[in-house]
């Protein structure tokens, strides 16, 4: 089980005057302190651990953002930002005497520039909702995780969040030109803009991916592109889930970029034919979802090149969209893997670790090894062109024994995808899930320059306390206590 530090009895004590206070600062119903209606807010999508918070405020404005942390810092509160609480690493997981800065009423669009390609949206706008905005107009936002109808664009942010289309536009990181971001101390902070790159030190970078530990974002500049002249989609079934792996590796070795390259294997495929219907094959034990786009030309020569790789693994079967309803068809099962496993296990823990794509044969084998091992069930859907793995673990919450058990498969699978020479993680973040593990990925000193960065930044490291790096004491780490 992951621990949490133990709360602070002076601040527990002070609770009626702390949600005073932020009443003053955003009144009206801009703070939620009745037990029933925190409930909501004691998890995000790591559902497996809960934690009810001490309040909840739900500012409108980046001034009423500023004012909030401004109070927190010079009272020694906690402070925990949600957006939309689809983390799956635990990043928006509640401490109980921690006040929750929910984003989620800060949602407008306040600006699109077709001319320079770009959009300026607050914190709490959806990720599909910025395509929305300009979809008429021919443009779409790159970045699209599978949470894209509910997650927002200040997590993204945070997470550094990908999606299925980063292998070919890239993460959020790759979509940014601004950030406004407010301090602990209250101070608000433009950072970049409507240009393509900032002077000096690139804050923008430190930033992204910062996972609420330096400050908080409240508006953001992303870049939107011109959509493409057309898109085509096309299956790819095989035999076996290695031999998948070596045909994607084959693909990307081949210097083919396709938009999109998926993969699925059994247990997935059956899960997501069962709930979207969109005819995939039964038979397969692993499947590749390929899109490509460009004109109708370009679209015919790629996918001729990637069905003459994928025809040097035998595969059980190859179809390729004939239409965009078609492609549409292939996608929405994709689109909602999680939740068709989710139909088939009472529980599971979604991982999220990178590896080199040449060992994808490597450790999709020793998954395989491992679910075997721990007695749980697996099902396998990740961006394969990346290698961000997203196995989804089988469980039964309610059965503490199988709960430990798929914990330990989770950490193995990430320790694996360190050894082959990725990482942690790909775009869920680190949040409390792989808090422990960072000592895995990086040595002490390198730890200590990132704990020093965040001491930098928070002194009393209030912000999205517990997550990220291992907990020492009461959080404070030794640079900060020394």
């Amino acid at each position: 089980m992951i621990a949490l530090p133990p709360p602070k009895p002076e601040i527990l004590a002070r609770r009626a005057e702390i949600v005073a206070a932020l009443s003053a600062i955003v009144p009206g119903d801009g703070v939620i302190s009745d037990p029933t209606r925190l409930k909501p807010y004691e998890t995000d999508g790591l559902a497996a651990y809960r934690q009810m918070p001490l309040a909840v405020v739900l500012p409108r404005t980046t001034e009423q953002v500023a004012a909030i942390l401004r109070y927190c810092n010079e009272n020694g509160v906690r402070i925990v930002p949600r957006g939309a609480g689809t983390s799956l690493s635990g990043g928006a997981l509640p401490l109980a005497d921690a006040v929750v800065i929910g984003l989620m009423r800060m949602n407008r669009i306040l600006e699109i520039d077709l001319d320079d390609r770009l959009a300026v949206v607050e914190a709490g706008v959806t990720n599909i909702g910025i395509t929305n905005a300009v979809s008429g107009d021919g443009f779409f936002y790159a970045p699209d995780p599978s949470s894209q109808l509910a997650c927002m664009i200040g997590g993204n942010v945070m997470m550094n969040s990908g999606g299925a289309h980063c292998l070919k536009y890239g993460v959020t990181a790759n979509n940014l030109l601004g950030l406004k971001f407010v301090t602990i101390e209250g101070e608000i902070v433009t950072i970049g803009g409507a240009h393509l790159d900032a002077a000096g030190y690139d804050w923008l970078g430190l930033i992204t991916g910062s996972e609420g530990q330096l400050g908080l974002v409240t508006e953001v500049t992303v870049r939107i592109l011109r959509g493409p002249e057309g898109a085509r989609a096309m299956l790819a079934a095989f035999n076996g889930t290695e031999i998948a792996g070596a045909a994607v590796d084959a693909i990307i070795g081949s210097g083919i970029i396709p938009v999109a390259l998926e993969f699925m294997d059994k247990p997935c495929i059956h899960a997501c034919e069962a709930f979207a219907h969109a005819g995939y094959p039964l038979d397969a034990e692993a499947m590749l979802i390929i899109e490509v786009e460009g004109s109708t030309a370009e679209q015919d020569d790629l996918l001729n090149r990637i069905k003459a790789i994928c025809e040097r693994f035998n595969p059980i079967s190859l179809k390729v969209a004939e239409s965009p309803e078609q492609s549409l068809a292939i996608w929405k099962g994709r689109k909602g893997a999680f939740g068709a496993v989710g139909r088939i296990s009472p529980d599971y823990l979604c991982m999220d670790g990178t590896i080199p794509t040449s060992e994808l044969p490597f450790v999709l084998k020793r998954i395989g090894e491992l679910s075997t091992q721990y007695g749980l069930g697996v099902a396998n859907v990740f961006h394969a062109g990346d290698g961000n793995l997203h196995p989804l673990i089988m469980f039964d919450a309610n059965d503490a024994d199988s709960f430990h058990r798929a914990e330990h498969f989770g950490a193995d699978i990430l320790r694996l995808c360190v050894e082959v020479g990725g990482c942690l993680t790909g775009e869920h973040g680190v949040g409390v899930e792989k808090r422990d593990l960072m000592t895995v990925q990086f040595t002490a000193r390198e730890l200590d320059q990132q704990r020093a960065i965040k001491t930098a930044f928070d002194p009393q490291w209030l912000l999205n306390p517990a997550k990220v790096f291992p907990l020492q004491g009461d959080l404070l780490p030794p640079l900060a206590a020394e």
